[in-house]
This record gives C-alpha cells, sequence and structure tokens, in this order.
C-alpha cells in the first residue's frame, strides 16, 4: 500500500474523525470506535458491554434490524463488531463507491438503535450461548483471560470477567440499555476511521454531511483504572472439567504503552524471545529438555498487544503433565526470566524476534480492514494513530538492554498465578 498523511478533524458535536488516504486500493475501510469497553461495566452487570454490541445490529431510525450488515455485504463488503477491555468498534470494508452508504448506516446507528425487550431477550441467549461455546464447554475456555484478571488486580473494573455472568446478563433491562447508549454511545465519546481510496476534502463533507446533526452529548467521565502493583505473589485457582491436563498462567503488569512505549515493545520482544518458535527458550526448557510441559506460550495483553490501556498483562500459559507440579514450572520460568535479566537476548535471538514481529505488524496491516481497526484504536487508546506505521521500526530498534530490562522486571513478588486443575468447574481466589 501507498501511504499519504493522515488528516484529524473534530464536529462540533464532538466526534473525533481521523482520514488516512490509502493508494492503489479500490477500496475504503471504515471504522467508528466507541471509548467503552469491559472495565466501563458497573458492578452487578459484568458483560453488559459485549451485549450492547450485539444490540447495535438490531436496526437504528432507518434501518431494519440485522439490515445494516445485510446492506454492507450487497455492496461487496464485509462488516462486524468486537468488544475490548477499553473501547467498542463497529468496521466496514467496501467498494469506494460505497463509501456514503456506510457513512450513512453508522450515523443512523449512532442517533440510536433499536432497543426492545425481544431484541434484549433474543440478544441475551445468543450472548448466552457464545458464552458456552467458547468458555463453558471447552477445553481451556476463558483460559486465562476470564479469571487470571481478578487475581493479578483488585478493583472492579480491572478484576471482573468480562464475558459477564449469566445473572447479570439476564437481569439487564431496556432502560438500562438506553442509559448506556446515552452515556457512552455518543458523537463525544467515539472516534471515526476512515482509511483506503478517498479523496480527503471530499471525504470530510460526506462525514459532515451525515453526522454533524448527531446529537453530541457529553463525553463520559473516564474510568479509574489505576491502582497499586502487586507486593507479593497473588495466587488462584479455577477447575475446568473438559480439560484433559492441569495448566498454569503467571501474569505481570505491563508499562504504560501511552508514556513508556519503548519499555512496553521490549515485553513484546521478550514474549516472542520466550516462545515463538520450539527453540525459543521457554519451550526448550519446558518441553524439550525437561519434557516438564506440552504447550508453552507468552504474550503481552489477553487480546494482543497494544490493545488496551494501562494496566495491561504480560501473561504466559503453560499446560503440563499431571507429574509437573507447579512449582517446577515457576522455578523454570523465573529462571529463565533471570538469566535474560542479567544477560540479556543473543545477537540471534534479538534480531529473530524483532524481524518476526516487525513483519507480523507489516502483513497484518496489508490488510485494509486490519489497518483501519489499528488506526482507531491507536488513535483512541494511545493518542497516536501514526503508530500504525511506526510500529516496524520501532520494534526493530529494540535492543539487548531494554529486553534483559524487561526479563528483570517479572518478579515473583509482583506476578498472579492462576492454577487450572480438571475437574467440576470452580474459581478460588
Amino acid at each position: 500500500m501507498s501511504l499519504l498523511q493522515l488528516h484529524r478533524f473534530s464536529l462540533d458535536n464532538g466526534l473525533r474523525v481521523v482520514l488516512r488516504p490509502v493508494r492503489g486500493v479500490p477500496a475504503v475501510g471504515v471504522s467508528v470506535h466507541y471509548d467503552v469497553g469491559f472495565r466501563s461495566e458497573p458492578e452487578g452487570r459484568t458483560g453488559f458491554a459485549h451485549l450492547f454490541e450485539h444490540l447495535m445490529s438490531q436496526g437504528s431510525g432507518n434501518v431494519q434490524g440485522m439490515e445494516h450488515g445485510t446492506l454492507i455485504e450487497a455492496a461487496g463488503g464485509s462488516a462486524g463488531g468486537s468488544t475490548h477491555h477499553d473501547y467498542t468498534d463497529y468496521y466496514q470494508a467496501v467498494p469506494s463507491a460505497a463509501l456514503e452508504q456506510v457513512l450513512f448506516l453508522e450515523a443512523d446507528r449512532m442517533r440510536g438503535p433499536r432497543l426492545t425487550a425481544e431484541s434484549l431477550r433474543m440478544q441475551t441467549e445468543i450472548v448466552k450461548e457464545e458464552i458456552r461455546s467458547n468458555v463453558l464447554n471447552r477445553p481451556y475456555g476463558g483460559f486465562p483471560w476470564t479469571v487470571l484478571p481478578g487475581i493479578l488486580y483488585r478493583t472492579h473494573p480491572n478484576a471482573h470477567n468480562g464475558y459477564g455472568e449469566f445473572s447479570d446478563l439476564e437481569q439487564t433491562t431496556v432502560d438500562e440499555c438506553e442509559q448506556f447508549f446515552g452515556q457512552y454511545y455518543v458523537p463525544a465519546n467515539a472516534l471515526l476511521t476512515v482509511v483506503g481510496d478517498i479523496d480527503v476534502p471530499a471525504a470530510e463533507e460526506l462525514v459532515r454531511r451525515h453526522f454533524d446533526d448527531v446529537p453530541g452529548g457529553v463525553r463520559p467521565v473516564p474510568v479509574r483504572l489505576d491502582e497499586p502493583r502487586p507486593v507479593a505473589t497473588r495466587e488462584g485457582t479455577c477447575r475446568d472439567p473438559h480439560a484433559a491436563l492441569p495448566a498454569v498462567a503467571v501474569g505481570y503488569r505491563l508499562p504504560d504503552p501511552r508514556t513508556e512505549l519503548d519499555s512496553y515493545l521490549a515485553h513484546m520482544v521478550l514474549a516472542t524471545t520466550l516462545t515463538r518458535w520450539e527453540s525459543s527458550r521457554l519451550k526448550r526448557q519446558l518441553i524439550h529438555q525437561g519434557r516438564l510441559a506440552v504447550a508453552v506460550s507468552a504474550s503481552c495483553g489477553f487480546f494482543g498487544p497494544l490493545e488496551a490501556r494501562a494496566p495491561d498483562t504480560f501473561v504466559t500459559a503453560v499446560t503440563h503433565p499431571t507429574t509437573t507440579p507447579t512449582d517446577r514450572i515457576l522455578e523454570v520460568l523465573d529462571g529463565t526470566l533471570a538469566d535474560l535479566g542479567a544477560r540479556g537476548p543473543s545477537e540471534d535471538e534479538l534480531a529473530r524476534a524483532t524481524g518476526w514481529l516487525a513483519a507480523t505488524s507489516l502483513r497484518r496491516n496489508d490488510d485494509l480492514l486490519a489497518r483501519t481497526r489499528a488506526v482507531g484504536a491507536f488513535e483512541l487508546l494511545h493518542g497516536r494513530a501514526e503508530l500504525v506505521d511506526e510500529l516496524p521500526d520501532r520494534l526493530r530498534a529494540v535492543t539487548p538492554v531494554q529486553v534483559a530490562e524487561a526479563a528483570a522486571g517479572l518478579r515473583p513478588d509482583s506476578r498472579a498465578v492462576l492454577t487450572l486443575l480438571t475437574g467440576p468447574r470452580t474459581v478460588h481466589t
């Protein structure tokens, strides 16, 4: 893709807009990111943000239920939505000629979705079935992201299960949905992104035509996310009736990507160095040499790197035979981190990890829809849509010293350890 400059502007109603022309692509991507996610949910209404994502597809003032997606498909495009810790996004990619239709559809549901008792009942059942399919009836379903936050963190926004409890979902009312929409789904709390084959002045005129008269509302007070780091190991246990083998997940706090981006990127390189290849350090020691485990992974963020505000989580997960004690897994993990903290990665390890991460970033954002969503997410979360283009070079610039510092910072006295056992489903924190 041949990229041009970012163009930013805001409407009088508070809607922020980012336009990004791309040469040689006869299509456009459009996303709307609302600054509301799992961590915005009130106590007693876990799963609300995800449920509301479903409700936003049930029609709006001039669009019938489910018609939004049907119209996008008829235009030769695709559409979807997703809920994350700190945002909910709605996105579509269409041929260039369909840009105005997409803007009309997004503006129409920004004015207000069709919220009825029947659509709420139906979508509640769909979300519950999704939880059954992805968590309750699947081996290692939701492990560790639905449980580990409740061990590592102490405040409700950071600690609760974003998928939600059935009892909370079932008690949700239409009035609560209308209040939630009025609080969070307003232009003042949204970011519109358009990427692709656009003429900037013409695209801006279309945006203003369709969004200028949407009532702006008041941008809500941000949910307070800051909390002290652990000063000792925090431990918890869960049981999974479908799991064939036990597992352990270890969570650590990551640096704030908004103020400590280089340190965050060093943790991405560290995670790659630890487990990306069969010859990686943790896989070699836990699987191939020690035969202590059957699967090992390390990652930044429960939904991927840079997909959340601080606090975010560095996660290592290990599935192991019943004959391997959890303490032995932790011993190898701590020893590996200590060695990397003292010596840093080798030249080959660093080159391989940074090269792979940079190439992966470039490949992912060759996809128009992925780039559109990334531009919106990085602008909303970190204030820098430019990171989409800067990330490959910044990853390549990570040094051995930075990786060593990242490893040294993952200490046993500042982490959470979640042990998964086989048997009837329970959670103890």
